[in-house]
């Protein structure tokens, strides 16, 4: 494995760049799917057997393994389940195979995807209680502690890490503490933070996190993976609520199976997965992207605040992976116009999720870099709002 030195990364991000913006159409700045390697891409030009061990055993076992050892976790203790789909079906998989038919579930929401959990246990028909908090501020571990002293019927316990709804990064270990003091299952959904900044699963004793493929691992759209305590993995047999998204069922076949898919398995999106892996850990692995992605985000926000814009999240309350700007208070100033001309100058970015802001975000995962970010952030001063922009005062969530 060859690891660059700072310098050598620096000038090897600038050339990426420079390629990138003569071939591609655009950069995907969003949560994901978001803009992977070439040689990501090209692995997925080869056809894979479903049955064959060149690719059970060759390809998705490593992953399995690969993917416990990223989580600081020891293989006695933990596992791994690839699923099929978008990082959704893995959230339902674990939600519908983990919280038994009397179990009760937990969820804390600050924004569409812990909403989005609480729907899916609604369709499950599981018992559900849920703690609210605005879209750009945490839920009150103070709260929590007492909603979990006081209802002792609840037995599990989900949260986002990173709510890409406005970007903010949710204090996780403050709430593993709460919840595993309380002795309660906890699952965590760690689709947009995983493999982007540093989790200790072990340390926090979290149950199941659930992340997917073409997140901050930088793989494509097709699968999502549930790490999983073994010994709590083990008490799911025959709970699940669906064939196809039975979590234990999924792992006991790959267990048995040396990686054998209970159903077809998505081959080239796994294939295109290992790759993406190898080409995390030779990055320099976690660490070393999460201050890729930092940096990424320390350079777009610096530059957006000198134009004027403010964001939806406080700065200690944002994550590295996508941010959210408000609407600037200009009447020269129409999203969609704005979207189209950024597309036109090779960058897609996100409406706003924010109920109650106008906004837009802009994600900075992805195989991109500080100089990406310098492109757009030329494109948007060019734009035609740009002047009445700094005249005006912008207003928060």
């Amino acid at each position: 494995m060859i690891r660059l030195s700072g310098l050598d990364q620096e000038v090897r991000a600038k050339e990426l760049s420079e390629e990138r913006h003569m071939k591609k159409p655009y950069l995907l700045l969003t949560p994901g799917p978001l803009t992977t390697t070439e040689s990501v891409k090209e692995t997925m030009l080869r056809d894979w057997c479903t049955w064959d061990d060149d690719y059970n055993l060759g390809v998705v076992q490593p992953i399995r393994q690969q993917l416990v050892e990223l989580a600081g976790c020891d293989a006695e203790n933990y596992t791994s389940v690839l699923m099929q789909g978008s990082g959704t079906f893995a959230v339902e998989s674990t939600i519908g195979s983990a919280v038994p038919a009397d179990g009760k579930l937990l969820v804390l929401v600050n924004g569409a995807y812990g909403q989005r959990i609480v729907e899916i246990a609604s369709y499950l028909n599981i018992e559900t209680v849920s703690l609210s908090a605005a879209e750009h501020e945490w839920v009150d571990v103070e709260v929590l502690q007492a909603t979990l002293q006081q209802d002792p019927a609840i037995s599990h316990v989900a949260m986002v890490h990173c709510e890409t709804t406005s970007g903010i990064l949710n204090p996780i270990e403050s709430y593993a503490g709460v919840v595993k003091a309380a002795g309660k299952t906890l699952i965590v959904d760690a689709m947009s933070s995983f493999g982007g900044i540093g989790i200790d699963v072990p340390g926090l004793q979290i149950d199941f996190l659930i992340s997917s493929a073409n997140k901050c691992i930088q793989g494509v759209p097709g699968m999502g993976f549930v790490i999983a305590r073994t010994e709590t993995l083990l008490t799911c047999e025959g709970i699940a609520r669906s064939l196809s998204l039975d979590l234990f069922a999924q792992w006991q076949a790959m267990e048995q199976g040396n990686g054998k898919w209970r159903f077809t398995s998505p081959t080239h999106v796994v294939r295109a997965f290992q790759q993406a892996i190898k080409e995390l850990l030779e990055e320099g692995g976690i660490n070393a992207r999460a201050k890729r992605y930092a940096a990424n985000h320390k350079t777009l926000i610096a530059g957006m605040k000198a134009q004027g814009f403010k964001c939806v999240v406080e700065d200690e309350k944002q994550s590295p992976f996508i941010s959210t700007f408000c609407y600037p208070q200009s009447s020269a100033f129409d999203f969609k116009t704005f979207y189209e001309c950024l597309k036109q100058e090779g960058f897609v970015i996100y409406p706003g999720k924010v109920t109650a802001t106008p906004c837009f975000r802009i994600g900075h995962i992805g195989e991109v870099y500080p100089q990406d970010m310098e492109r757009l952030l030329q494109a948007i001063s060019q734009h035609h709002f740009w002047e009445s922009n700094h005249e005006t005062e912008n207003t928060g969530a």
